[in-house]
Parts: C-alpha cells; structure tokens; sequence
C-alpha cells in the first residue's frame, strides 16, 4: 500500500525532560488533534507524580488516551499496548481528527509506527523459575549475546524486564528487539523528535526530579505500598519508584543522597534512550525551548497537506 495513501499518525518523542507533553498539547490544539500517550507507565493508576503524567487541567485541554489503564499490581506488556493504541488512533481518524501518539517509550512508538508483529509468548512458568533463579549478571550476559540492541536499551536493573526479554528470545528463536513488522504500515507516520544539548536535558532532569519531590514523590510510594504493592513491584516501575522504594526500605543515607543517586541514574537511562533514538533516521529533530512549537508547526502543515 502507498503511504501516501495512508491515514496520518504524528509521533512526538525524545528523552525524558525534553517537554513533549507540552509540545503534543500545543499541536493537537493546533491541528485539531487527539494525544495518545507512549509511556509504558502512564498507563498506570495512581503512578502521576513518578511519571509527570499530564495534570487533569492539561487533559482538559485536549483529549488524552491511554493514561488510567492499567493496575500497577498488573503486569501491562508491549503487545497489550499496541492493540490498545491502533484501536485509539483508528477511533480518532474515524472521527475526523488526527492522533498524535507522544511519549519516550522506544518500543512502544516502534510497536504502532512498524506495525510489529508482537509475540504473545505467554509466561513459560518453568522458564521464568529457572531465570530468576540465575544472577542478574548472567542473565544480562545471555542477553548481550542473543539480542545486543535490548540488552543495551533495556533497563538493565529491572531483572522482570531482562528475564522477560530472555524468555522471548528463548521462546522464539529471534531477538526480541528484531521482531519484524506485517511489511504493510498502518499509517503515514511523521516522527519529531526534541533535542536538547546534553548539560542543558540533564539540568532539566534534575530540576523536575527535585520538582516532583517537592510535590510528594514519597507519598506517592507510600500509598501504593499501602495498596499492597511489593517493594519488589515497585522495583520494576522505573527508576522513580525504584529509588525511592530504596530510601523507605533504609538503603540510603538519607533523602538528599537517594535524590542525587536518582539524577545520576536518569541521565544514564536517558543516555540509552537517545541511543535508540539515534538508529532512527526518519526521525525530524527539532530544538528544545521557546521557539520548538513555531519550529514544529509547518512540518506538521506540510506533512499532512502532503497526505490529504
């Protein structure tokens, strides 16, 4: 199928801290458009703070989908996802409007934009026993051989992410990160992407994890501990609720040094974030800052004048 013939999909991404949330809201204003939101944990209720998931007042502005999903005593996968973002995107082309899909999570953008064939390798309960019973070295090294990209991408201290990229290629024969598309697109896609200098993307961290501390990063944990949340659930959520877990179980001195550790850690998550990015050259980069909507406008006008 021509792409040109193809339905319009925008894709906002970049790193964490790069502002694409507020970038997608001002174009969807702009170009009468719905977001679908590409964060692997946004999805999850009561995880707002830890995601800097967009305000109520932001959602009010224009419609968000995907955030509020899923429980976070519940494992949401990649495959679960891309069903749930095709059925979003095509409900709001139908309706005459244009989805921009927008996040940081790599392979859920690549999931909708490559229209990948996702394995829905359930759990292999004898596989999973006999990798959690392995180091997390090992299991690393395993996954360095078999599938070089994940193993460089992934977040390497979440041992439920590694024993499940495992489990797939074990179970499957091929790389997890290699898993090719249908061969046909869903729709014409057009990738931006924010770009910052790095000591520039790096003072932003900083300042929007000290942000989020101040607006109550550590309640947030709390509560979901008191929901029944393990520490070792909340291990896998992301380096947020990873650190803090830590500081409420005593593992850091105090609260200033579980902060500082955390900003070291996010700048090496977002330098393997930009290294996925980077592989991508049908991304259009545009500049962080005050004139990144001006600069964003008339690539999006061209590309869909050029579609329609």
């Amino acid at each position: 199928m021509r792409e040109d013939s193809l339905s319009p999909l925008i894709v906002i991404l970049g790193p964490t801290a790069a502002g694409k949330s507020a970038l997608g809201i001002a174009l969807a204003l702009r170009f009468n458009g719905e977001i679908v939101s590409a964060d692997s944990r946004q999805v999850y209720r009561g995880m707002d703070i830890g995601t800097a998931k967009v305000t109520p007042a932001e959602q009010a502005l224009v419609p968000h989908h995907l955030l509020d999903i899923a429980d976070p005593h519940d494992l949401y996968s990649a495959s679960q996802f891309q069903h749930a973002a095709i059925t979003a995107i095509n409900d709001i082309l139908h309706r005459g409007r244009v989805p921009f899909l927008v996040g940081g999570s790599p392979h859920y953008i690549q999931a909708v934009v490559d229209n990948l064939n996702m394995p829905r390798v359930p759990p292999q309960p004898e596989l999973r026993a006999a990798l959690e019973r392995r180091p997390l070295a090992d299991l690393l090294a395993q996954l360095e051989e078999l599938d070089p990209l994940s193993a460089a991408t992934i977040d390497r201290n979440n041992p439920r992410r590694v024993q499940r990229a495992l489990e797939v290629c074990l179970v499957t024969g091929r790389p997890f990160s290699e898993q090719r598309g249908t061969g046909q697109p869903l729709y014409a896609t057009l990738l931006l992407g924010i770009r910052w200098p790095r000591p520039v993307l790096y003072a932003r961290i900083d300042a929007r994890i000290d942000e989020r501390m101040q607006q109550g990063l550590v309640q947030e944990v709390q509560r979901l501990l008191a929901q029944g949340l393990t520490h070792e659930r909340l291990d896998a959520l992301g380096l947020e609720y990873r650190f803090v877990s830590r500081l409420l179980r005593g593992e850091f001195v105090d609260e200033a040094e579980m902060v500082q550790r955390l900003k070291y850690a996010t700048h090496d998550f977002v330098r393997r974030q930009l290294a996925w990015f980077r592989k991508d050259q049908r991304i259009l980069w545009i500049e962080g800052g005050d004139q990144m909507v001006q600069e964003a406008e008339p690539k999006v006008y061209a590309f869909l004048t050029a579609i329609h």
